[in-house]
């Protein structure tokens, strides 16, 4: 009940905060405006400036498209908070700092040379999405294990044994982090951890923790001996950002073997508790040199808030070297640089498969490039379904992702929604050959906004498990028709209008 207190105390102190500040900036933006002409005249000549910067820069305008309409109905006001937002996002602290260590771990990565000409040898169509990750700084290793489990219930207790096993470090890095029997199992677990000597770090999202711990959690994972990061700290004030999220789920262990998918560590996650019927998750095992850059991943976000490691090398951990089975990219996706890696690895995807692509998402709020490339598949013979939850866990999200269905469907796209709960699972595979599985939602905010990571899968057995997950989740599916899709007029105009602001829900 304390908890509880303490997370709803938050949310309305900081409610009320930005309310204040919405009120303060509204009053000084009335006595410039009405007191000032040459402001609100160069206000207006910047306005147009900046629309036209948008419109020359922007990578994704669909998501800009907000900035947009605010400037043109409200040129004075617009450009004003939009200068306001722009000088944030060049003072952040926290952006410099992890800008700043993400260029000092790129020297972490380190590519074999042997394997990229192993993979333009033997798979020249796919070499060259193995080429893009590897420009982007991501090695392709071999991969000598990696397991799928195709529900949170099934990977959670593999997680604990490896836990159990912890002999130099436990490093856990989650978007969500909730009291319950999943987390208290792990915590219990990292306690014992700590009195034997082994080092344990818990970095979580504060926004997307904000309503499951209280505000100090952090204090008290310290006052059991593990250090504790809450990443990005939510502030009432305007501040850009705030919108960029840790929502990676990584959790490496004595760089032996590393854990990711779509589960969080709370109990919805691992159908402990019913909160939108069944929950549809997964997690992977990765063990051998591809959980290094799992590592890195993790250490470049600590670091950035908690800088205490001059070198990443001392953590580094014996590869198990199993039987070479395909290749294996470990990723990550930030939204403080220019790439769209997480959209564009789901676009590679496309554009090169030839009989098929699954999907699995929660999310579906696509902009217009994805939309053509999803449909352009379909068009060339592809045979391309997607997944989404049957029952929301946020219903105007999910009215959202429902309009989009007729323009996909009417381009030969096949909708399928999952009958018994929620779909959380993140995964594409094609053609019996190569799947990602990761945290990357088919939404703006993961495609633009957060920080994410995936795995990327190529020629090994386990795409053929990802691929009879999605077909055994598929037959608890309806496929959503035509005449289904089709919205009422009014309904339709509503989730226009929504959909202008898709990319701050």
């Amino acid at each position: 009940m304390k908890n509880v207190k303490d997370i709803l105390g938050r949310i309305l102190v900081l409610a009320v905060v930005a309310l204040i500040e919405i009120g303060l900036v509204y009053t000084i933006l009335h006595y410039f405006v009405g007191f000032a002409t040459w402001i609100s005249v160069a206000l207006r000549l910047l306005s147009v400036i900046i629309l036209l910067s948008i419109v020359r820069n922007s990578r994704h305008l669909s998501s800009d498209l907000i900035y947009v309409i605010i400037i043109v109905l409200f040129p004075v006001p617009g450009t004003l908070l939009y200068l306001v937002l722009g000088a944030n996002l060049l003072t952040s602290k926290v952006l410099h700092k992890i800008v700043s260590e993400t260029k000092k771990a790129k020297k972490y990565y380190v590519q074999d040379p042997l394997v990229i000409e192993e993979v333009q040898n033997k798979d020249p169509l796919h070499a060259g999405e193995v080429q893009y990750l590897i420009n982007q700084g991501y090695p392709v290793y071999h991969n000598t294990h990696l397991d799928y489990y195709p529900l949170g219930d099934a990977g959670w207790p593999v997680m604990l044994e490896e836990m159990r096993k912890a002999k130099r470090y436990i490093f856990m890095e989650y978007f969500i982090l909730e009291e319950g029997k999943m987390w208290n199992a792990m915590l219990e677990i990292l306690e014992q951890k700590v009195k034997e000597g082994v080092e344990c770090r818990v970095m979580y999202d504060d926004m997307g923790s904000l309503q499951t711990v209280p505000a100090k959690y952090t204090k008290v994972l310290e006052t059991k001996g593990i250090k504790a990061v809450s990443f990005n700290r939510v502030s009432p004030f305007i501040n850009i950002i705030m919108n960029h999220r840790d929502h990676r789920k990584i959790m490496v262990i004595d760089g032996r073997v590393a854990f990711s998918g779509g589960v969080n560590l709370a109990d919805e996650y691992i159908n402990a508790i019913v909160k939108h019927g069944h929950w549809k998750d997964n997690i992977i095992r990765i063990k051998g040199e591809a959980v290094w850059s799992y590592l890195c991943l993790f250490l470049t976000n600590w670091n950035a808030i908690r800088k205490e490691d001059e070198n990443y090398e001392v953590f580094r951990g014996e590869a198990e070297q199993g039987e070479k089975d395909g290749y294996i990219v470990p990723y990550g996706e930030s939204p403080l640089d220019d790439e769209l890696t997480g959209q564009n690895v789901y676009m590679n995807i496309l554009n090169r498969a030839n009989r098929y692509v699954y999907i699995m998402t929660p999310y579906l709020i696509i902009d217009t490039d994805m939309i053509n490339c999803l449909i352009l598949a379909a068009k060339r013979g592809v045979d391309v379904h997607i997944i989404t939850p049957g029952i929301p866990d946020k219903k105007i999200i999910f009215g959202i992702t429902r309009s989009y269905y007729e323009i996909l469907i009417r381009g030969g796209v096949h909708i399928h929604e999952y009958t018994p709960g929620f779909v959380h699972a993140k995964v594409f595979v094609a053609d019996d050959v190569v799947a990602t599985v990761g945290t990357v939602n088919l939404d703006y905010r993961s495609l633009y906004l957060h920080f994410e990571n995936g795995t990327y899968i190529l020629h090994a057995d386990v795409v053929k498990d990802v691929l009879h997950d999605v077909e055994k989740t598929m037959e608890k599916c309806h496929e959503v028709t035509l005449e289904e899709s089709i919205s009422k007029p009014l309904t339709g105009f509503f989730y226009s209008i929504v959909r202008l602001f898709a990319s701050q829900l």
